[in-house]
C-alpha cells in the first residue's frame, strides 16, 4: 500500500511517538531504586520493560495503571531489587511526567490546521488524562485501551476507529510501536508511517511499513506540510 493522496484524518500512538515514555520510565524506576541505594541501567531496563509489559497486556483486560504496577514489580524481581509490591505505584504516578518529545506540540498543530487529528492509545483515560497536559490539541477523536477493554496489537482499537469515524478512506496512521499499531495497522490495510526513533531493524518476514520516518517533522512532510 501507500499513503493516500487525499489525506483528511491522522491518528496517533502516543507513548513512543508523542510522548517519551523510555525516558519518563527510566527516570521514575531511578527515582524509586535509589531509595533503596540500588542502580538501575537503562540498556537493561527499557528492553525488560517491552517484554514484560506484552506479557502482561495479553493476558485479561485490566487498566494500564494495574499494568504498571504489576511490570514493576516484575522487573525489580528481574533485577534483584528488593521492592515492596505496596511501593508499585510509584510507576503509574510517574505517567503525569513522562515528557513529549520536542518537535510532538508544534508539528501537531501543523498538522491538526489541515487534517482531523486523533488518538488511540494503550492506556486507561485517567493517565492519558495527565499525559494530554504535555499535548493539549483538541484531538477530533481518541479511542484508549479502557474503552474497547484491551491493548494493541488486538485490532479492536482501529476497528473502533474506524467506526466512529465511519470509513477508513483518507485514514492514515502514525505510529513508533512495530509491534503493538505497525503491524495490525498493515493486517487492517491503514496506511501507517512508523516513526522508527531507534532505527530499529526489521527481521525477516516483517512487512515493511507505507512510510518510515525518524520523527514527527519527517511525518509532517511526508503528509505535505512543511
Amino acid at each position: 500500500m501507500a499513503l493516500p493522496r487525499n489525506v483528511n484524518f491522522v491518528t496517533f500512538d502516543v507513548y513512543g511517538s508523542l510522548i517519551d515514555w523510555e525516558t519518563g520510565v527510566y527516570d521514575a524506576f531511578v527515582r524509586e531504586a535509589r531509595r533503596d541505594g540500588f542502580t538501575i541501567e537503562r540498556d537493561e531496563l527499557i528492553p525488560l520493560f517491552h517484554t514484560t509489559q506484552q506479557t502482561i497486556q495479553a493476558g485479561s483486560y485490566e487498566l494500564y495503571a494495574e499494568v504498571l504496577r504489576r511490570t514493576a514489580v516484575q522487573i525489580s524481581n528481574e533485577l534483584g531489587w528488593d521492592l515492596e509490591p505496596s511501593r508499585s505505584g510509584f510507576l503509574p504516578d510517574s505517567v503525569q511526567r513522562w515528557p513529549a518529545f520536542r518537535e510532538a506540540n508544534p508539528t501537531l498543530a501543523r498538522i491538526a490546521r489541515q487534517f482531523r487529528t486523533g488518538l488511540i492509545a494503550n492506556v486507561d483515560d485517567k493517565l492519558l488524562g495527565q499525559t494530554r497536559r504535555h499535548i493539549p490539541l483538541d484531538f477530533d477523536l481518541v479511542v484508549t485501551a479502557q474503552q474497547v477493554r484491551s491493548y494493541k496489537p488486538d485490532p479492536a482499537h482501529f476497528r473502533e476507529c474506524e467506526r466512529r469515524a465511519g470509513t477508513k478512506r483518507g485514514w492514515v496512521h502514525v505510529a513508533a510501536g512495530y509491534y503493538s499499531d505497525v503491524e495490525p495497522a498493515l493486517r487492517l490495510r491503514i496506511p501507517v508511517i512508523w516513526v522508527n526513533r531507534s532505527r530499529q531493524t526489521l527481521e525477516s518476514g516483517q512487512r515493511r511499513p507505507d512510510a518510515e520516518v525518524t520523527n514527527l517533522r519527517e511525518a509532517a512532510r511526508l503528509l505535505g506540510i512543511g
